[in-house]
């Protein structure tokens, strides 16, 4: 009677141990199938401009829960035109991003800030200062928005 208890205490053993075993194909058998499902995330797509005479400046906008990126365009009569990519995030209102962008063949990264309300965004400007190659704002709590270009919401252009 004891060797046959000792007999079924190791069967059942042994089978508890090897309840997550895999298949002869090498998956995960299904008692432990992954539940985890993957969400694709479409960003909001937002597009500003401001065209005053001869000067443009395009911003495209591509929000995602965390992060923003897009693209800016300066294009203002008599200076130097510049495009580049964004890259930053939304502090409430705010977008504070980095801008590397590329003017008369020079690579830069800058800082940039704007203040997104309804249809508009305005450009903010603050003292700056260059850290690590690229030049960034000295203190963020001190941009003024106030005398910054202001950029109206317009359809976006089909790529």
């Amino acid at each position: 009677m004891h060797k046959f208890f000792l007999i079924i205490v190791s069967i059942i053993s042994f089978a508890a141990c090897n309840t997550n075993t895999k298949n002869q194909t090498g998956n995960v058998s299904d008692s432990t199938s992954d539940t985890t499902t993957m969400r694709i995330q479409i960003p909001q797509l937002q597009c500003y401009a401001n065209m005053n005479g001869r000067d443009t400046i395009f911003l495209k906008l591509e929000k995602f829960p965390n992060v923003v990126t897009g693209f800016l365009k300066y294009q203002l009569y008599e200076k130097d035109a510049n495009h580049g990519e964004l890259d930053g995030k939304l502090y409430g209102d705010t977008l504070i991003a980095d801008y590397k962008f590329e003017s008369e063949g020079k690579e830069s990264i800058r800082q940039v800030a704007f203040l997104i309300r309804g249809n508009t965004v305005k450009e903010g400007y603050g003292e700056m200062e260059e850290k690590k190659g690229k030049m960034v704002f000295k203190n963020t709590g001190h941009i003024n928005f106030n005398n910054g270009l202001q950029l109206s919401k317009i359809a976006c252009p089909v790529e």
